[in-house]
């Protein structure tokens, strides 16, 4: 999308929010979100700085959508994501969310198209520093956040909640079918407010099996989380292991699994203190020295409602017996929402 088409979105957002219709403006609502950080980074690949080390305020994530609720049952959402890209040198625009909605029941929510996928969102929810960091299994490229597809889900009361989603795999960039479609499904019970524990799964060839290049392998990934959230603490650990998920192609099949816990912690009015420790094996089979460390703590401080900011700093060593990369950063992040 290019920033004429940018900035024509955003004001056809505005256009819909501010409308002098009484009936249009009740029923369609604006929202956007943004990630953003300011700091300071050296990176080492063996020894020596790469091109990223240096000072620079980034804007990670730019969201920006509308909902437009018809009746008591069906709704609909469009967002984009605007993110810039070093590679190319200039800010993309993707279509993060667009999907229509029936709500049956709290029990039994339908949507259909680029939806949030059953693990990851869940995860950062609870996680609940996803402006300082995504969970590991976005982190380390192992699970889509979106996804385009038709997805049910819904709670009992409180304590049961489920997710299952039929999707085309390649995430929400990337709407393209394939042979087959993928399957995702999320379950958690929170037998006592603030204990939650949840089990997950996908199975699939994250479309890339088609007539003329067949998918020699089905990727594949278990999820297990379990935390304890209450306003003044939040603690958790989750657990992944993913076969063949780059290797759906490849000749030779491959796995990984790693671990992330987490903590925070309120020491006074709207001012936590939190870290976080991730641990994976990148390569179980093909390069087994292959191995991801990191860890992140800092200040968060919560400047009003929707505005969240933290001090905080970062440590990734990525390891084999042939290289290592590691980044520290420390500076400040930042997340605004309306």
């Amino acid at each position: 999308m290019t920033d004429k088409k940018a900035v024509a979105f955003a004001a056809a957002l505005t256009m819909a929010a501010g409308s002098s219709f009484p009936a249009l403006a009740d029923s369609t609502t604006v929202h956007g979100e943004m990630f953003t950080d300011f700091s300071w980074l050296e990176q080492q690949q063996d020894g020596q700085d790469t091109n990223l080390s240096g000072y620079g305020l980034d804007v990670k994530r730019f969201y920006l959508g509308a909902e437009h609720i018809f009746d008591d049952t069906w709704s609909a959402d469009i967002t984009a994501d605007f993110n810039y890209k070093r590679q190319d040198g200039e800010t993309q625009v993707y279509v993060k969310k667009a999907y229509v909605q029936a709500n049956f029941s709290p029990a039994a929510i339908f949507r259909a198209g680029s939806v949030a996928m059953p693990w990851i969102p869940f995860v950062e929810h609870i996680y609940g520093y996803r402006y300082v960091e995504k969970v590991i299994v976005d982190r380390l490229d192992f699970g889509n956040s979106y996804d385009w597809g038709v997805h049910l889900g819904g709670e009992t009361a409180g304590i049961l909640s489920y997710q299952t989603a039929l999707v085309n795999g390649g995430g929400y960039k990337n709407p393209t079918r394939s042979h087959g479609m993928d399957v995702a499904a999320r379950v958690s019970v929170q037998p006592v407010e603030g204990l939650i524990f949840a089990l997950g799964g996908y199975s699939g060839h994250r479309g890339m099996d088609f007539a003329d290049a067949p998918a020699n392998h089905t990727a594949k990934r278990v999820d297990a989380l379990a935390a304890y959230v209450q306003k003044a603490l939040r603690i958790g650990a989750e657990y992944f292991r993913a076969s063949n998920w780059n290797d759906v192609t490849s000749a030779m099949p491959d796995s990984a699994n790693g671990y992330s816990v987490f903590a925070s912690f309120a020491v006074g009015r709207n001012l936590s203190v939190f870290g976080r420790y991730d641990r994976a094996n990148l390569s179980r089979s093909l390069d087994p020295s292959l191995a991801d460390e990191y860890y992140n703590f800092g200040v968060a401080w919560q400047a009003r409602t929707n505005f969240d900011i933290a001090l905080v700093y970062k440590h990734e060593t990525r390891s084999s017996n042939s290289s290592q990369l590691k980044t520290a950063e420390i500076g400040v992040a930042a997340k605004v929402a309306f």
